[in-house]
């Protein structure tokens, strides 16, 4: 699935990046110390009005959660990218970001004016730190991934975060499948209860991916699946150097 890996660093807790990946790459994230929670953004990098779908990620793959196997889809019916790695099975799609206020409230007013590198950013305006410096603003936000976050529904519909879930050395690798603007902040989980501001780094390695095969788990998954690959397809359609191959990917149920 990994040709090769040529790219390493960390964010540390708080931290955030942002990354313009092109098809074909991967990326893999490792939770070195257990208890992080990485929060993620697609958009299209040729049109930044194209980002990810939650809800159409989840409706047509029918699921709750992100693993495995699953496709990350933008609002165009297309695949930003596929999750042909995970360890820990169950990433949150649904909560959101963590905010100021929420924060404050959990962990006390810290900014870096005064506490410098102690400071407690949180999600929301980390994703618009990184979003301003590509012209984007607060109404380009949308329904982020939460990766290393498993959140449990009652019988009441009341989502928690599990706490132990998340374990030292947990890991998921995503295969670009479209020329993608990644933003990702390494900020607390909104529905984190822990008692003190999480330390918790995250690895970040990139690479380049071996060429799909037919028999490719994620485009398989589902039918929706093979669709949004065809899609993929035809946007890259005379593209030189496409990495999604006409005779891999069936064009013929597009309108199915």
């Amino acid at each position: 699935m990994i040709k090769s890996i040529d790219y390493s660093t960390q964010i540390p807790a708080g931290g955030h990046c942002s990354l313009r990946l092109k098809r074909g790459t991967v990326i893999r994230m490792t939770d070195t110390e257990g208890g992080a929670n990485i929060g993620m953004l697609f958009y299209n990098s040729e049109n930044f009005l194209e980002r990810y779908n939650a809800p159409d990620t989840l409706k047509c793959q029918h699921t709750f959660k992100i693993g495995e196997g699953h496709c990350l889809y933008s609002d165009m019916g297309r695949i930003f990218a596929s999750v042909i790695h995970d360890t820990m099975g169950w990433h949150d799609s649904v909560c959101g970001s963590s905010h100021a206020e929420h924060v404050e409230q959990c962990y006390g007013k810290r900014d870096y004016q005064n506490d410098r590198n102690s400071w407690s950013q949180n999600g929301t305006d980390a994703f618009l730190v990184e979003l301003a410096k590509y012209g984007l603003g607060r109404n380009d936000l949308a329904s982020n991934l939460n990766w290393f976050s498993k959140v449990n529904a009652d019988h009441l519909g009341i989502l928690t975060l599990d706490s132990e879930a998340n374990k030292c050395g947990s890991q998921v690798t995503l295969r670009i499948e479209m020329d993608s603007l990644v933003i990702m902040h390494a900020c607390p989980h909104p529905l984190s209860r822990a008692k003190d501001y999480p330390d918790n780094s995250v690895q970040i390695e990139i690479g380049l991916a071996l060429p799909l095969t037919p028999d490719d788990r994620c485009m398989n998954f589902c039918a929706e699946n093979r669709r949004g690959f065809a899609n993929n397809a035809v946007y890259y359609l005379g593209a030189e150097g496409r990495y999604v191959a006409p005779n891999i990917v069936d064009l013929s149920n597009l309108n199915q």
